[in-house]
């Protein structure tokens, strides 16, 4: 799993690419951590490259999502894939997030 973080006209950008699976998770959460306080600046987590994600990715980008929300961020997940989206849908965070 890749991940990466600019900032890039104000806002927070986080590329994930490969799975996210449980080993991979620990790893981005480390990596992420930046956007847990991301200081009033909206973040964008790229998903072009995010072929799967497990539970335990799911609890990062909650936790992601409530860390931005309590600072006044905004967070969009961008170019989801089908087959993640469904994740989404399944457990229910569909609602949580903005899609672009």
């Amino acid at each position: 799993m890749k991940t990466t973080i600019e900032e890039l006209n104000g806002k927070l950008i986080a590329t994930l690419e490969g799975e996210m699976d449980t080993a991979a998770a620990l790893e981005a959460e480390k990596a992420l951590l930046p956007l847990y306080k991301s200081d009033g600046r909206d973040v964008v987590i790229e998903c072009e490259g995010l072929e799967y994600i497990a539970s335990s990715g799911l609890r990062i980008l909650l936790g992601i999502l409530k860390g931005a929300k309590a600072g006044g961020s905004k967070v969009t997940l961008r170019n989801v894939n089908d087959d993640i989206k469904n994740v989404f849908k399944l457990t229910g965070f569909i609602d949580l997030f903005d899609f672009e």
